[in-house]
């Protein structure tokens, strides 16, 4: 992986990266915005919390099932088309979203932004690999998770102070100035890549569709319904359509999933480790404003503002171990920056309903410092073990383990929540004494639940092929 890429100049690479900057920050925003509106949402549209949580969970279902597919839609057409258009559709998507005259056609226009930010998510690592040379890769990947952490610490005071002011349409109608400007220069600044000849692997992209969307579909319907009639028939869907898809993988001649990836040691066990960080990385922010708000009864402002202790950490560290990554190699570091993850929620179960907010702030701060040691590491990992013309699959596998690990995340956190909350307390803000009493248990399970998560990413992340400093 140390070779030039073909017909990518490497002078122009920290150009690119500024361009990547841009929808990058768009759709980490976007993400970490409309959770904050939703109550406005639902009290603008007369309707109930189970109809409005659809407005975030279709966006990640449809992001997650198609990353995949434009993954090697980039490496076929180049990665420039592929980002452009998922780009320009995003910035439609969000007017059309603000424009939304019901909660139905905002449900319908969050799938389309989401058809949008697949492409647009699914080959920014990609590019970024074939623009860097392999000892700078960690350091470009590090500047990367440090403009993710920037959208997600500005999302939820910047969605509320908009919302507050002009409504929460405006935190769509955001979105248009800044996605035509990032077009254009989009257009004008990221260079032309060209990709490798092949076809479009249209039964595997269907296949792989099916599986992701009805599996991902059917963890979230298990997290507020449990193991339903309805849940047991989308899982035993997600399961036939998942042996389909890898059955037809390994016959067809062009697959969609180069499945050849994964004889890769490293890159195999480095995307396992991913997938388990994340996993405890969405346990703890989804679960903690709960805490936050319903046991030690801090008001939304104030949650906000605590919980950007974790993303300020991580923009601390991301660039500086990715750029350590390069001299070191990533084995080291990943392995560390995953036990210190596991440290941190271990102490985050042993916090009780009487704790403060320095309490919690130095958790979150640990959290985002092991966050930071291991991701950017972890990405150099598994891009520079990806042949060249694979690029792209890799980044599209790479998302996708992301997005699979932020859903089961969230559907352990809510479990918890289901599982111990009091029946009458679940629609209430803020719990008596009593009843966060109840809730702190499940809250204490699913932290050490994550906690075992992120110390086996730790153990995955130990098993890698031959590496060398800076290379792998």
């Amino acid at each position: 992986m140390g070779e030039k890429t073909p017909g990518v100049s490497y002078e122009r690479r920290y150009h690119v990266l500024a361009v990547l900057m841009v929808g990058t920050i768009m759709g980490t925003l976007d993400g970490s915005i409309v959770n904050v509106i939703l109550p406005s949402v639902t009290e603008s549209f007369k309707v109930d919390i189970s109809t409005v949580q659809w407005v975030p969970m279709i966006y990640l279902l449809i992001i997650g099932s198609l990353l995949l597919f434009f993954g090697r839609l980039g490496d076929i057409v180049g990665y420039k088309k592929v980002y452009l258009a998922g780009l320009a559709g995003f910035t439609i998507a969000s007017a059309l979203c603000g424009l939304s005259p019901s909660i139905h056609w905002l449900i319908f226009f969050r799938a389309v932004q989401g058809l949008a930010a697949g492409a647009m998510m699914s080959v920014p690592f990609a590019i970024i690999t074939a623009s860097f040379p392999h000892t700078e890769r960690g350091k470009a990947l590090g500047i990367n998770a440090l403009i993710v952490s920037l959208g997600l610490s500005l999302g939820p005071s910047l969605g509320g102070l908009i919302t507050s002011t002009w409504g929460w349409r405006f935190v769509f109608f955001i979105n248009v100035p800044i996605g035509i400007a990032a077009v254009i220069w989009t257009r004008r600044a990221l260079p032309k890549m060209k990709g490798q000849p092949g076809r479009i692997d249209v039964m595997g992209a269907v296949a792989a569709f099916v599986f992701l969307f009805s599996f991902l579909l059917s963890v979230n319907r298990f997290q507020s319904a449990g193991l339903s009639y309805a849940t047991g028939v989308i899982l035993l869907v997600a399961l036939a359509s998942g042996i389909a898809f890898f059955r037809w993988e390994k016959r067809t001649a062009q697959p969609m999933l180069e499945l050849s990836l994964f004889r890769n040691l490293t890159f195999s066990m480095a995307n396992i480790s991913s997938l388990l960080n994340f996993v405890s990385q969405y346990i703890m922010v989804f679960l903690t404003p709960f805490y936050l708000q319903m046991v030690l009864h801090y008001a939304p402002r104030e949650v906000g503002l605590i919980m950007t202790a974790f993303p300020l950490a991580v923009m601390v560290t991301a660039p500086l171990c990715g750029s350590l990554s390069d001299r070191i190699g990533t084995k080291v570091l990943t392995c560390l920056g995953a036990a210190i993850c596991a440290l941190s929620l271990f102490f985050m179960s042993q916090l009780t309903a009487s704790a403060g907010s320095a309490d919690v702030i130095w958790r979150l701060v640990l959290f985002g410092l092991g966050t930071g040691v291991f991701q950017s590491p972890n990405y150099s990992a598994i891009m520079g073990s990806a042949p060249e013309a694979r690029l792209g699959i890799a980044s599209g596998i790479m998302a996708t383990m992301r997005t699979v690990g932020m859903v089961l995340g969230v559907a352990v956190g809510g479990l918890a929540i289901y599982a111990f909350a009091p029946t009458s307390a679940l629609g209430e803000t803020l719990l008596s004494s009593s009843d966060a009493a109840l809730l702190i248990p499940g809250l204490r399970y699913a932290y050490i639940v994550g906690a075992i998560a992120t110390g086996l990413a730790s153990v995955t992340s130990a098993i890698t092929g031959k590496t060398s400093s800076g290379d792998l």
